[in-house]
């Protein structure tokens, strides 16, 4: 039958339905990038009032916000160009600029002989959280194993910060506060590094249906931040960060684990 006015109208609604689902779930993850960047930007305002704990505590945010960004693009199928340069650039602002003047702040006791070395600590952070996003999204190799990242991770080397803070907090002030400087330093020189870290996106977007690791690793997570916050942040945050010379000590000890795990973190 030749289409009617009738037919014409209701198949042009129904494709504008199925545009502007389309276009909703296409944005949808980007609504998750800009709460990674809007918690980065305020961490860095409360961070200049001196509440550094809340200041943490958002950069922790940024990067649950980032772990969920790219875990809603991939299951709407909403990955794009315009998706990895944004969550780059929201990376930047809650991963390089909040840790750096978080950092700074901390150290800084006012105007003495000791700032010029924060400043230097806390550009070389920003500098190499820089190289290392522009490294990851120029970095184009089908071949290359995505169960690994090439340098720590910007989120994970944020993450020493904040759990430094919450543990060492009020030692990180004061006459002997150089060591500090350490905090920053060492992740930062990790990012722009060739040491692969593991991904862990199996956990995040595991291939089967049945997705034990990430159930476990959360159910793991929430304990430990409900009984023991500090603890359970340092050891997630500096396991993390020793990993690759951790994982060769201990990985004899994979032997002793069941089949399904050993793939889930394979």
């Amino acid at each position: 039958m030749p289409p009617t006015r009738r037919t014409a109208t209701v198949e042009f609604v129904r494709g504008s339905v199925r545009g502007t689902r389309r276009r909703a779930l296409a944005t949808l993850p980007s609504l998750f990038t800009l709460g990674n960047m809007f918690c980065g930007f305020f961490a860095m305002l409360v961070a200049i009032r001196g509440d550094f704990r809340l200041a943490a505590v958002l950069i922790g945010l940024s990067i649950v916000f980032d772990i969920t960004d790219g875990a809603v693009a991939r299951l709407v199928g909403a990955v794009t160009p315009f998706g990895l340069q944004f969550d780059s650039l929201a990376d930047l602002v809650s991963f390089g600029l909040a840790p750096a003047l978080l950092a700074f702040t901390l150290f800084s006791q006012g105007r003495d002989e000791w700032d010029p070395l924060g400043w230097v600590a806390c550009f070389v952070w920003l500098a190499c959280a820089a190289i290392r996003l522009a490294r990851f999204n120029t970095t184009v190799d089908p071949t290359a194993d995505k169960r690994y990242f090439t340098g720590l991770p910007s989120p994970g080397a944020a993450g020493v910060v904040l759990a430094s803070v919450f543990a060492f907090g009020d030692h990180m002030q004061g006459r002997d506060r150089l060591w500090v400087l350490l905090v920053v330093v060492v992740p930062a020189l990790l990012m722009v590094t060739n040491i692969r870290f593991r991904s862990f996106r199996s956990l995040v977007s595991p291939q089967s249906g049945r997705p034990y690791g990430l159930v476990a690793a959360a159910l793991l997570l929430v304990v430990g931040f409900a009984t023991v916050p500090v603890v359970t942040g340092i050891v997630l945050a500096y396991g993390y960060l020793l990993a690759p010379v951790l994982v060769p000590v201990v990985s004899p000890l994979a032997r002793l684990l069941p089949a399904r795990l050993k793939e889930v973190f394979s």
